[in-house]
């Protein structure tokens, strides 16, 4: 009974109330109010301090784990990527083999619309004893002979017809030097043209019909002069206008004023040549009393300001900017070449190092002559000294190759008896040519009158 009893007593009591839970946070807000409710004493203001300090520290080491693991994991897309681009996974289609995406793209030729050269049949003679054979110039160029690099470079007139400027640029690797090779317009071809003029200027429109129109001029220059030539380049006058603004225009000294038309005028004294002027620049003839050979010498000015144009940009704006100019002309076509990307950079970047002084400009040796054409007229034409032409090219183009003989080319003499030697040695470093004047100008010839400009109404 006594027991039953304390049961019933017990069960009779009411449970006691569970204390209310708290969401606890990281605040010291709510902390403050769960030690209100639990009768504990509030945060002292210095543990507040403390609390927030720690917080703050927390949630920045949280930022910088994550930036910490993101910068990871760029850095190994980056490593992969890198290691993917330089993998040799692509075909070489003209060595032969592997090579990475980066080759492949250096090696594009986006501005190869005259086709590619047929370098099959080239007589290269080399020069044993010139080099050695492990010789290697370092540039890394599919070059025909190691230490060399040749580019034929061709200007149309704008009509693209005739070539206007024809020049062989031969870059001299082993020895650090710069060739210029000048090959007058008139220069008689004949059995390499079906113009009536035979003239040089009309190879490429009127050569051999089997090959392509670069190829014509390409062999008339190896088979007669002896240069191998790995590369071309082309371009007609509107592009070079555009080109030439594009780099900012070339400065020059011009003796006395040029007047191209009577509304084509560049005035005397220190000028920076537009496009336009620089076109007029390289085409005026009419007052030089040389004719064609004026223009030419004309010419080798305009040279030698461009070259000093071009080591200017690289001081001046860096070789990051001239890259991107070669860019901006490669992307809007304005000239033809078969050099890849990263050739043409590497040229630049030869052409960049060498000075003036050894920079040689020369011409083919001749003089003026009649050539009594199939039509029975009779053309002015330039007639090529040719043993004195052979002793130039061996002594300035064949610096890797055996002496030239007469048996080596193809050149044809109008005038075996030189009436004079006056073009024989036309020879002159850039240098040189930088101080240079402007050619004879012809008394008999009356300039052009000036278009007076037009009155503001």
């Amino acid at each position: 009974m006594e027991n039953n009893e304390y049961h019933s007593e017990e069960s009779n009591k009411k449970p006691k109330p569970l204390k209310p839970l708290v969401r606890k946070t990281n605040s010291t807000v709510s902390i403050n109010n769960q030690r209100h409710e639990t009768n504990i004493p509030p945060l002292k203001k210095e543990e507040q301090v403390e609390n927030e300090i720690y917080t703050r520290h927390k949630n920045r080491f949280s930022v910088k784990d994550f930036f910490i693991q993101a910068g990871a994991i760029l850095a190994s897309l980056a490593i992969i990527g890198t290691l993917i681009l330089n993998m040799p996974i692509c075909v070489d289609t003209e060595k032969g083999g592997n090579i990475s995406l980066i080759t492949l793209f250096k090696n594009q030729k986006p501005a190869a619309k005259e086709g590619e050269l047929n370098k099959d049949n080239v007589m290269l003679n080399l020069d044993a004893n010139a080099v050695p054979d492990d010789f290697n110039d370092g540039l890394d160029l599919p070059q025909l002979i190691e230490g060399q690099y040749s580019i034929l470079f061709l200007g149309f007139e704008p009509d693209e017809y005739n070539t206007d400027v024809m020049w062989v640029i031969q870059f001299d690797i082993g020895h650090g030097g710069l060739n210029i090779l000048q090959i007058p317009r008139d220069t008689c071809l004949p059995d390499y043209t079906t113009s009536i003029t035979r003239k040089f200027n009309s190879i490429y429109t009127m050569g051999d019909p089997e090959k392509t129109p670069i190829q014509r001029v390409v062999d008339a220059v190896q088979e007669n002069f002896g240069i191998p030539i790995d590369a071309y380049v082309t371009t007609t006058c509107p592009d070079i206008v555009e080109i030439i603004d594009i780099i900012g225009g070339v400065p020059i000294h011009i003796d006395n004023e040029i007047v191209f038309e009577p509304d084509k005028v560049i005035p005397e004294g220190d000028v920076v040549l537009s496009g336009e002027q620089s076109e007029w620049f390289i085409r005026f003839r009419r007052e030089w009393v040389l004719g064609d050979i004026g223009r030419v010498q004309n010419q080798r000015r305009f040279m030698s300001a461009a070259m000093k144009k071009l080591s200017n940009i690289i001081e001046d704006e860096g070789r990051l900017k001239l890259y991107s100019y070669i860019k901006e002309i490669y992307d809007k076509d304005l000239l033809y070449t078969d050099l890849s990307i990263g050739d043409m950079s590497k040229v630049a970047d030869f052409a960049s190092t060498i000075s003036m002084e050894n920079a040689q400009v020369n011409m083919i040796p001749g003089e003026d002559a009649l050539f009594y054409a199939a039509d029975g007229k009779v053309y002015s034409v330039y007639s090529v000294h040719k043993q004195e032409t052979i002793d130039l090219l061996n002594e300035y183009y064949r610096p890797y190759q055996k002496k030239m003989t007469e048996e080596d080319t193809s050149i044809v003499e109008l005038i075996t008896e030189h009436q004079y030697e006056t073009y024989d040695d036309t020879g002159a470093s850039l240098e040189d040519i930088e101080k240079s004047t402007e050619p004879v100008r012809d008394p008999n010839v009356t300039p052009y009158q000036k278009q007076k400009p037009k009155k503001k109404k």
